[in-house]
């Protein structure tokens, strides 16, 4: 086997380390072509400043990123020469460094999270990446750039396993992992339809080219406007045609985005798999590029259910969760270990997927869901009418008396909050807190009691007003910017009854990671 990591001043946090007992096997290397990977990484990092010394590095400036790729190959090689991992039977060491010598160990149930990626240059040299995470990280314990691709599935089995058998890493035979959700190529494609990820291809390409010229986007528009005007001018369009035109257009734009977000889908998710085995959960997905993700069932700390308008249109919904194991990606974002249970998959299917891996008494399916405080519509309107007000002011002070027409948006707002008061309600019982809202977008946001870190009551100067409050609700895990998990718009008294009741739970009971 071969797992590695670029540890060192990128390693994450330490971990404790294991007993001096425990046994020390024979050191083991990465994979031979380990340091054309990592060479490749640290060229998409200094790729910038290598065509920089091309341009204006003097004279000889087509040496500069000669000496540079040197220094990298180099750089590259003697890590991977001095980098030795050994599998004892509580814990992984790493030992690394030429002149900064370091040693670490990693506990097998400081282990939460295994992921294995392959990319296309991966799969064509049969080797794959292995990230090892623990809660809360910000890099990973340990990143393996790269292993052969049995020794990461080996070293995966193991960290299941906590290092107890090691014959599993010798090929001993295994029982089938039970299937829990697999995703045939039509709901892949439904998947596509649903998403919006062409907007992001859309905007990634222009990004892209406004670094490599500014000009270019305008310019082009600036020509096809040109070529398109002139054509309709030598035929003689009417205001009929424009519209026809303009319309026809903006089906066309709608196309391509939903054909880019299809591919985007195909690529990303084709064949995908959800599987359990002792008690762990493991995802695998991609068509050319291959991810694969595994954490353990107690990691999992909350859950969202979505079901968006196109959702309900085609009778699907889509389950997320958020575990206890996340790393920084270097931009200031965290990553989630496993967050796509089921992307896509009929509302039964999700229901099926939530009784099966939530406490048998949780009762998901038999929730008594309660309403919110009655004048909670009346608070939701209020809470973003001042929008369209200053909107028409704004239109009033430039336009004069036409502006006013931009009221015309209070009536659709009540409507709106009317509804989505409506759809609110709550759930809880013994096991597990819930909470369902949305009206066109909806979705349930749920987790274990056991799994609550945190407690608040928030009462601002409206909700003082109609003696509503909200009780927010923390967990481990969540995602910045997500959906929290929050009952709002109570009566005040019923807020401050259940903060009591949950608080008196949450001291009771030990916390769950």
């Amino acid at each position: 086997m071969t797992p590695s990591e670029p540890v060192g001043p990128d390693a994450g946090p330490q971990a404790d380390p294991v007993p001096a007992t425990s046994p020390a096997p024979n050191d083991r290397r990465l994979h031979p072509w380990s340091w054309l990977f990592v060479l490749l990484q640290q060229l998409r990092q200094f790729i910038v400043p290598l065509i920089a010394a091309f341009f204006v590095g003097g004279d000889r400036n087509e040496l500069w990123p000669l000496i540079g790729v040197a220094v990298l190959t180099l750089s590259s090689v003697m890590q991977y020469l001095t980098y030795r991992y050994a599998i004892g039977r509580d814990a992984i060491t790493i030992r690394s460094g030429w002149l900064h010598r370091q040693r670490r160990e990693i506990p097998f149930a400081r282990i939460h999270n295994v992921s294995v990626d392959q990319t296309v240059l991966h799969r064509l040299f049969g080797v794959a990446e292995v990230r090892l995470e623990s809660a809360g990280g910000q890099k990973p314990e340990a990143q393996m750039r790269v292993l052969r691709m049995d020794d990461a599935l080996a070293l995966e089995r193991l960290v299941r396993h906590r290092g107890a058998v090691e014959a599993t890493v010798e090929g001993v035979a295994e029982p089938a992992p039970d299937v829990l959700l697999e995703m045939p190529l039509g709901e892949v494609l439904r998947l596509g339809i649903i998403s919006n990820r062409g907007v992001l291809v859309l905007a990634t390409a222009y990004a892209a080219s406004m670094q490599f010229s500014p000009r270019l986007v305008g310019g082009l528009f600036e020509h096809w406007s040109r070529v398109v005007f002139g054509w309709t001018s030598e035929h003689h369009f009417g205001p009929m045609q424009y519209g026809l035109a303009a319309v026809t257009l903006a089906l066309a734009v709608l196309a391509l985005m939903r054909l880019l977000s299809i591919v985007l889908a195909v690529l990303q998710y084709a064949g995908f798999r959800l599987t359990e085995d002792q008690q762990r959960l493991t995802v695998e997905r991609g068509l050319l590029g291959r991810a694969r993700s595994s954490v353990s069932r107690r990691r999992l700390q909350a859950w969202t259910l979505h079901e968006g308008l196109l959702h309900r249109l085609l009778k699907r919904r889509s389950l997320h969760v958020d575990t206890a194991a996340s790393v920084s990606q270097g931009n200031g974002q965290q990553r989630r270990a496993l967050r796509e249970l089921a992307p896509i998959a009929t509302p039964d299917a999700c229901d099926a997927l939530i009784e099966h891996l939530l406490p048998p008494d949780a009762n998901w399916s038999g929730l008594d869901w309660l309403p919110m405080h009655p004048s909670s519509a009346l608070r939701i309107f209020l809470g973003g009418a001042w929008f369209p007000l200053v909107v028409t002011a704004a239109l009033c002070w430039q336009f004069g008396a036409y502006g006013l027409l931009a009221l015309l948006w209070l009536p659709w707002s009540a409507y709106l909050a009317h509804h989505h008061a409506k759809c609110a309600r709550y759930a809880i019982n013994d096991r597990i807190v819930a909470v369902r809202g949305g009206w066109w977008s909806r979705h349930w946001r749920f987790a274990e009691l056991d799994k609550l870190q945190a407690l608040r009551l928030s009462c601002g100067p409206l909700d003082r007003r109609w003696g509503m409050a909200t009780l927010w609700l923390d967990t481990a895990g969540a995602t910045p910017g997500g959906t929290p998990l929050r009952i709002p718009h109570l009566p005040e008294a019923e807020a401050r009854e259940l903060l009591d009741r949950l608080a008196r739970i949450l001291a009771a009971r030990k916390l769950r990671w």
